[in-house]
């Protein structure tokens, strides 16, 4: 099973428009996404929903595990690592 722990650096963390950004990045995929925030040891969620994923309560800096399975888990990880590394398109 594919995962990748991933410090968050956008200023708002993955909330509002980042969070929308990231679940729909996450429904493009087949495979099962979950995701947890490490910072506040919480629990797995479903990265395609919008709701679950808010109440992780990512902030700046928090870290994230997101766990990928399935028939295009590896794809679906390197879309969502490369939107949180490229601070989901902003500058």
């Amino acid at each position: 099973m594919p995962e990748a722990t991933i410090q968050v650096k956008h200023k708002v963390g993955l909330h509002a428009r980042p969070a929308a950004l990231f679940v729909q990045t996450a429904s493009k995929f087949s495979s099962t996404i979950k995701v947890r925030n490490l910072t506040t040891n919480g629990k797995f969620v479903d990265a395609k929903s919008i709701i679950m994923v808010l109440t992780l309560g990512v902030m700046k800096d928090h870290e994230i595990l997101i766990q990928t399975e399935g028939a295009n888990a590896e794809s679906a990880l390197e879309a969502l690592k490369s939107l949180i590394e490229g601070n989901f398109g902003e500058t």
